[in-house]
């Protein structure tokens, strides 16, 4: 069975809040990475940045392709994220209604390149 990986977006504020609870709370690496559930690679990679370059150091180079990533791998959202969220949703329905497509058409399209793809 093959397994999809789904890739989790960190934002540099929360990648700073991560680095300063290791500093602060002399929390241990194995630790921190069970409790936020990531890797140690993740963490020395995250320290070495910020050690080196500061805070502009865990900026990310790649924003990520859908805008609506953050909030969908959050489990919990504050009441302003949950109105940017919605916000965003309206603002592509917008969009796409301004293109002539309906949600049905979107999701025929989705589905026709998904087909495609299982047939390569």
């Amino acid at each position: 069975m093959n397994k999809r990986r789904k890739y989790r977006y960190w934002s540099k504020e929360e990648k700073y809040r991560i680095i300063r609870r290791l500093f602060d709370e002399e929390i241990g690496v194995r630790e921190l990475c069970r409790e936020e559930k990531i890797t140690t690679t993740l963490i020395y990679k995250w320290k070495a940045a910020f050690l080196e370059y500061g805070i502009k150091g865990l900026e990310n180079s790649v924003k990520p392709r859908n805008p609506l990533s953050k909030f969908q791998n959050k489990k919990n959202l504050t009441e302003l994220e949950q109105l940017q969220f919605d916000n965003m949703k309206l603002k592509i329905e917008n969009l796409r209604l301004k293109k002539g497509y309906t949600n049905e058409e979107v999701f025929a399209i989705r589905q026709k390149k998904s087909s495609r793809k299982n047939i390569k």
